[in-house]
C-alpha cells in the first residue's frame, strides 16, 4: 500500500512512501514530467543495485534515460562531480524541461539536487532515496549542497523536487552501519519534536518490521518543520539538533571513517551534556538520549580531542555575524535554538 504525503512549501509536491514503488518510478515521473527525457545520476554502489531497474520503469514509460554513476562516498561530494554533471546533462542535450532522477543516498541527493538546481538555472528533479537516512532526513526539504575543503554542505542551494518516491524495501541491501547511520537523524526528529516517538523507539523490539511506520512518522515530522520555514530562517533550525559538531567532526576527519548519522549521534551527546553543565537542558536529558544512541548501536564518545572539534564548528555555516545557533532541548521532543557569541564557544565546552 502506498501513502502519498503531500509537502505545502513555495514549489508544493507530493512523497510516495510505499514497499515495491521503486518499479512505478516510471508512471510517477510521467505524471510530472513536462517531456520525456530523464537523467538518472546515481553512484557506483547504488547503480549496480538498482539503476537498470529505474532504466527500464523510465523507458517503459517513453522516457529516454541516460544514466551517470559517480564514484560513492562523501568524498565525492564536491566540486568536481558537480563540474562532471554539468558536463553530462550537456552530452545528453539536458533541457530545463526535463528531469533529473536523483537516485541513491544523500550524496546522490544533494549533488544531483544542487547540479539540478544550477544548470541552465533550475531543472526538475526527483528525489528516489536508497537509503534510511536519505528516506527519513535529506530527501525532504529541498536543501542541496557539495561541500568545500573548507567545510561541510558550504555551497549549496534550496531546491524542492517535483516528487519524492520513497520504497522501503530498498533498505534490504543496507548493511548494519547504514541503518544506525539513519537512526542518527531518526533520534534528533524524536528529540527535537516527538516524546511519543522517543517512546516508541525505546520500545521497538523488531526494527525491520517497524521501519516503514518509523519512515512515515520521521518524514511528518521534517515535512511539518520545513512547511513552517522553507529556507531556514527559524523554526528550521531546529532539524540541527547535534549537527554544529557533528559537522566539525565529520570535516576533521576528512570525511572518511565515520558516518553522518554517526557523527550527529555523537553531536547530539556533546551539545546535551555540555548544555547541561551550562545550565540550560535539565539534567539527565543526555541520558535518555544516551539510551536511544546505544540501543540503535550509534557512538556518543568523541573521536577525536573536543578541543579541535570546536574549533572546527566556529566555522560552520549556522553562524549569522559574530554569533552562532546552538539547538538544544527544553527535554524530549522540545527543541529551541541558543544564540552564543561565536567567541564564547570555547568556554560554552570548557576548552
Amino acid at each position: 500500500m502506498t501513502e502519498i504525503i503531500p509537502v505545502q512549501t513555495g514549489r508544493p509536491y507530493d512523497i510516495h512512501l510505499g514497499r515495491g514503488i521503486l518499479n512505478d518510478i516510471g508512471s510517477l515521473a510521467a505524471s510530472v514530467a513536462r517531456t520525456k527525457k530523464a537523467v538518472i545520476v546515481t553512484d557506483t554502489n547504488v547503480g549496480p543495485l538498482y539503476g537498470a531497474q529505474v532504466r527500464a520503469s523510465l523507458e517503459a514509460a517513453g522516457f529516454e534515460a541516460p544514466l551517470y554513476a559517480f564514484e560513492a562516498g562523501e568524498a565525492s561530494k564536491n566540486m568536481q562531480t558537480l563540474l562532471a554533471l554539468y558536463s553530462f546533462f550537456a552530452q545528453s542535450d539536458l533541457t530545463r524541461a526535463d528531469l533529473v532522477i536523483a537516485l541513491g543516498g544523500g550524496v546522490v541527493g544533494d549533488a544531483a539536487g544542487f547540479a539540478a538546481a544550477t544548470y541552465m538555472r533550475g531543472v526538475d528533479f526527483i528525489q528516489v532515496p536508497t537509503t534510511l537516512l536519505a528516506q527519513v532526513d535529506s530527501s525532504v526539504g529541498g536543501k542541496t549542497a557539495v561541500d568545500l575543503p573548507e567545510g561541510k554542505n558550504l555551497a549549496g542551494a534550496f531546491w524542492q523536487p517535483r516528487m519524492v518516491i520513497c520504497d522501503p524495501d530498498v533498505l534490504h541491501t543496507l548493511d548494519a552501519e547504514n541503518i544506525a547511520c539513519g537512526m542518527g537523524e531518526i533520534v534528533k526528529h524524536a528529540c527535537i519534536r516527538s516524546q511519543p516517538l522517543y517512546d516508541q523507539l525505546v520500545a521497538c523490539d523488531d526494527l525491520p518490521a517497524a521501519l516503514p511506520a518509523i519512515i512515515a512518522e520521521n518524514v511528518k515530522i521534517k515535512r511539518d518543520v520545513v512547511e513552517h520555514d522553507e529556507r531556514e530562517k527559524g523554526e528550521r533550525m531546529l532539524l540541527n539538533f547535534g549537527h554544529t559538531l557533528g559537522h566539525a567532526v565529520e570535516k576533521c576527519l576528512h570525511y572518511n571513517g565515520i558516518s553522518h548519522g554517526a557523527a550527529v549521534a555523537v553531536g547530539m551527546h556533546l551539545i546535551t551534556r555540555y548544555a547541561e553543565k551550562n545550565g540550560l537542558t535539565p539534567v539527565g536529558t543526555v541520558t535518555q538520549i544516551d539510551t536511544l544512541l546505544t540501543k540503535y548501536h550509534l557512538p556518543i564518545d568523541c573521536p577525536l580531542p573536543l578541543t579541535n572539534v570546536v574549533h572546527a564548528a566556529q566555522n560552520d555555516k549556522k553562524r549569522a555575524g559574530g554569533n552562532i545557533n546552538l539547538v538544544l532541548l527544553r527535554g524530549i521532543g522540545d527543541a529551541f535554538v541558543h544564540t552564543l557569541p561565536i567567541a564564547d564557544l570555547p568556554a560554552f565546552f570548557g576548552v
